[in-house]
């Protein structure tokens, strides 16, 4: 086996809380994948929740990983460090007609989804904001990438295989 490998994996916790299990479970299946192919084992913490996001929170993740004996290799990279890096992406997918801006409230996407469901619809988005203008008013957008309808999406999974999910059936 190579003692240099390809292989690129990251742990990204949120930093609204005590490290729990199933976090800690992440980190160590990834941490163990990238020694043992002599990868990269990155830390990226999750901070965009600024609301919820904590320094306090973010101590204890790090002090829980080097306590468990997780060790990193690049990082701790936090997310709002890096915004600036996303936006360039965001503004070249705008561009290219790969992503489009939505303005629509966590209620409004609710209302719509149960109303789907009551009509036996799919509960996925329907793509209300897609040809919009202009932005709206008073509201913060979030970036929806924008999926073909047609085809298949195919993903090759290490333990189950080829999975095959058809594009129709997937949101934006």
């Amino acid at each position: 086996m190579s003692t240099t490998s390809n292989v690129r994996v990251r742990f990204a916790p949120s930093p609204t809380g005590a490290l729990h299990i199933g976090g800690v479970r992440t980190a160590l299946f990834n941490w163990l994948f990238a020694r043992h192919l002599g990868g990269t084992f990155i830390l990226r913490i999750e901070d965009t929740d600024q609301t919820r996001s904590t320094d306090e929170s973010i101590k204890i993740i790090l002090d829980g990983m080097k306590w468990l004996g997780l060790d990193w290799d690049e990082g701790p990279f936090r997310q709002t460090d890096r915004m600036d890096i996303y936006r360039a992406h965001v503004d070249k997918l705008m561009k290219e007609g790969k992503a489009y801006y939505c303005y629509c409230t966590p209620e409004e996407l609710e209302a719509r989804r149960k109303e789907a469901m009551a009509s036996g619809r799919p509960p996925k988005y329907d793509r209300k904001c897609r040809s919009l203008a202009a932005p709206v008013p008073g509201r913060t957008p979030a970036v929806r990438f924008l999926s073909s309808d047609e085809g298949q999406t195919i993903v090759r999974d290490l333990i189950r295989g080829a999975v095959t999910f058809e594009n129709q059936q997937l949101d934006d």
